[in-house]
């Protein structure tokens, strides 16, 4: 089990106050990492925090808004400077809105891109900054199902989040050489804060237990170890991959 031993390493989770996000740093700060909590709000990442640091969890905060360059780059330089090195990124952070296409309004088509993708970059480029010296690092950035499927009303966040697949291939096809890892995890329908309007939809359920093949929602948690696999050393030869952790659907008709 050493090869899943995170002990040492410090983990970078953004939005990780709650829902998947919280479930990654939990998963992680069980296999040994310090993790440090990102989120725009300082309150609910107190709280996420305090209550890890409960069950005994080395954890620390580093609040700041994804979107802003500039707050991203000064809180990620100020941290490796007065703290120590990032080792693992968690680039979790992202947002949903649903509208018919031909509907959609344009400001949050852009809002969209602005979080779910601009700002991956943004927070990857400012941690592998760091990486790149040390010569070692993991980067997984937060895909989808929706990278590889879509359903209606969703049209731009699967734009999103298929830009978030590429962009980890070309992440680990410009940085590999430089010892960093970097690949995506892509969860399918999880029961998550994002997706409660569809949770409470008793038809949607139907529908999603049927066209799952393991005929459920997913559960956070069970993203922890695809989490702790790619930030580990059992990964160290797995660069630019995309693992979709979705009951089977995107394997089936």
């Amino acid at each position: 089990m050493r090869l899943f031993d995170l002990t040492g390493r410090t983990a970078l989770v953004t939005g990780a106050s709650m829902g998947i996000g919280r479930a990654l740093a939990e998963g992680l700060a069980a296999a040994g990492a310090r993790v440090v909590l990102n989120a725009r709000r300082e309150g609910p990442l107190e709280a996420a925090a305090e209550e890890m640091r409960a069950t005994g969890a080395d954890v620390r905060t580093l609040a700041f808004d994804v979107t802003d360059r500039a707050a991203v780059r000064a809180a990620i330089d100020g941290f490796e400077v007065e703290t120590g090195p990032i080792d693992i990124l968690i680039n979790n952070a992202g947002i949903q809105h649903r509208a018919p296409l031909d509907e959609f309004p344009p400001e949050e088509f852009e809002r969209l891109f602005a979080v779910n993708v601009t700002a991956v970059f943004d927070v990857a480029q400012a941690v592998a900054r760091h990486m790149i010296p040390r010569g070692q690092g993991r980067i997984v950035n937060i895909a989808s199902v929706q990278a590889a499927l879509a359903r209606p009303g969703i049209a731009p966040y699967t734009a999103t989040k298929g830009a978030v697949a590429n962009l980890t291939k070309g992440m680990a096809t410009d940085w590999a050489r430089h010892g960093l890892n970097c690949n995506a995890i892509a969860p399918g329908y999880f029961d998550t804060p994002l997706n409660a309007a569809l949770v409470a939809d008793p038809e949607f359920s139907a529908w999603l237990t049927k066209r799952t093949p393991a005929g459920r929602w997913g559960r956070v948690e069970e993203l922890a170890g695809a989490a702790v696999f790619l930030c580990s050393d059992a990964a160290s030869f797995v660069n630019g991959h995309v693992l979709y952790v979705d009951g089977g659907i995107t394997a089936s008709l």
